[in-house]
């Protein structure tokens, strides 16, 4: 385990959501002070656990691109809205981690899609920039979960290195629970490199016949 600086709630506050498609949910923001990064990380909390019941917990990577403007490069935006859904149906947390382009910033995933167009994917762009395959640390995401009471959880995630991560910093992650695959035309080169790179769980031998087509 890893030892890190105790994080504490800073405020909480009612915010309904409403999504395009007409969904609708209840939620409390919930921000922090103290944590590693100096970042304004939120947590979104939905519902509440069943008794006895883990909460469900995504870590979910902020992404303008996706989550605001629905860009088809990426599935951001819909596992954003998928996770609201699943976790609201069971109770947990959604933290809302600002680590644009898996850490790298804003700029520098135009950048990378530049290079992308070009024919590298996403992993090749980013060491093509000089920049790490995936920059992010979830220090603070294990900071937040603690300030929020909870210890044990299931996480809603495709990516083993957010399971690993969380259990190093003293986090029980009891299952990983796979999201939906979302995708689309323009983002299937992406989602296969996600496999390859990073080990993502996602049907390899499916997007790899979409990417042939």
């Amino acid at each position: 385990m890893t030892d890190f600086p105790a994080a504490t709630q800073r405020a909480r506050v009612r915010v309904p959501l409403r999504f395009n498609d007409g969904y609708s949910v209840n939620t409390e923001l919930v921000t922090f002070h103290g944590l590693a990064d100096g970042q304004e990380h939120v947590a979104v909390v939905i519902g509440e656990p069943a008794p006895g019941a883990l909460p469900l917990v995504r870590l979910h990577s902020e992404c303008l691109t996706g989550d605001v403007f629905g860009s088809a490069r990426c599935d951001c935006g819909p596992q954003l809205r998928e996770a609201v859904e699943r976790i609201a149906d069971r109770g947990g947390v959604l933290l809302y981690l600002r680590q644009e382009g898996r850490g790298i910033g804003l700029y520098n995933k135009l950048d990378a899609y530049a290079l992308q167009d070009q024919g590298l994917d996403t992993y090749e762009a980013n060491a093509a920039l000089g920049l790490p395959e995936d920059a992010r640390d979830y220090t603070a995401a294990a900071q937040m979960l603690a300030a929020l009471g909870i210890t044990d959880l299931d996480l809603l995630s495709n990516n083993p290195d957010k399971a690993e991560q969380l259990r190093g910093l003293g986090v029980t992650v009891r299952d990983r629970v796979p999201t939906g695959v979302f995708s689309t035309a323009h983002n299937v080169r992406y989602l296969r490199a996600k496999v390859l790179h990073t080990q993502h769980t996602l049907p390899l031998a499916e997007l790899t016949e979409l990417n042939a087509g």
